[in-house]
């Protein structure tokens, strides 16, 4: 699944098309992906003029000017890619339409947004831009690791007295949100934490260590596009680049790329999740 680097670097080239603009047609090509579309969504969307957009969580939230807010969820396997801008900043050729193009967004431009998901675990939903605080997927979510309210205090107070495993705890979207699997091994290798360490053991001095090593993480996987690992895209269709950076994620059996440390990357299963660390300098 998407994850905060991914989700915020599609939010980033949808930006350069739809922010300021004005939505021109929109066609919804079935009822439902993981839930059923908001009622009249395209009569909704088409005419209105997209104030910005922002992310929350793993979520793309596009504001409009009928008071509306569009909400956006990659699922799986989703993608939105752009066609047709006339600034040539994206490939200017509309292509032609694929099996699992379910929604096609039209800006008055000329530039057109094309949301694909083949396993449909993605959502929309249409809902009024106040109520966002209290939407249901978004009103229990923690703060943004990249934002002023997570800071060491916030994460110390979270983990404290906490008897699950620091990676379990980081992947709590109540905790701080918009981290996954990926990005969660990455960090606890970085900090030298091992993941299945109990998250109210660890000593305060190395969680609010743990902060501006997430923050790094995030910030060089947004540079680098992403991590492209099945189906994930760029809104441009390029490739995400962080997967060649990974320290440990999808490494089993690897060498440590700590200095000094001879050990190799192993693999655990967490909750159902491959867990990626360096049993010989994760601690």
């Amino acid at each position: 699944m998407p994850e905060l680097p991914e989700v915020e670097t599609v939010r980033r080239g949808l930006a350069l098309v739809m922010d300021g603009g004005r939505i021109d047609r929109v066609e919804v090509r079935r009822p439902d992906l993981r839930w059923p579309f908001p009622e009249r969504m395209a009569e909704r969307l088409t005419g209105q003029p997209v104030l910005g957009l922002r992310r929350r969580s793993k979520y793309i939230l596009v504001d409009l000017g009928s008071g509306e807010t569009l909400l956006v969820h990659l699922g799986m396997s989703g993608r939105m890619t752009i066609s047709g801008d006339p600034l040539g900043r994206f490939v200017h050729d509309h292509p032609l339409r694929e099996t699992h193009d379910h929604v096609q967004i039209d800006m008055q431009s000329g530039a057109r947004i094309t949301f694909n998901d083949p396993r449909r675990f993605g959502a929309m939903d249409l809902f009024p831009s106040d109520d966002a605080d209290r939407h249901p997927l978004l009103a229990k979510l923690g703060p943004e690791p990249l934002g002023n309210a997570f800071d060491e205090t916030v994460l110390k107070t979270a983990l404290k007295n906490r008897n699950t495993p620091v990676k379990s705890a980081l992947l709590d979207q109540r905790i701080v949100a918009g981290l996954g699997n990926i990005y969660v091994c990455e960090a606890l290798f970085r900090a030298g934490i091992s993941p299945s360490r109990k998250a109210g053991r660890i000593a305060g001095d190395r969680v609010a260590a743990l902060v501006p090593i997430i923050r790094d993480v995030l910030t060089e996987a947004i540079d680098a596009g992403g991590s492209s690992l099945r189906d994930y895209r760029q809104a441009d269709g390029e490739l995400g680049y962080f997967q060649h950076k990974f320290d440990v994620y999808g490494r089993e059996g690897a060498p440590c790329r700590r200095d000094g440390c001879d050990g190799t990357v192993r693999r655990i299963t967490q909750a159902g999740r491959s867990t990626f660390y360096c049993a010989q300098c994760q601690r």
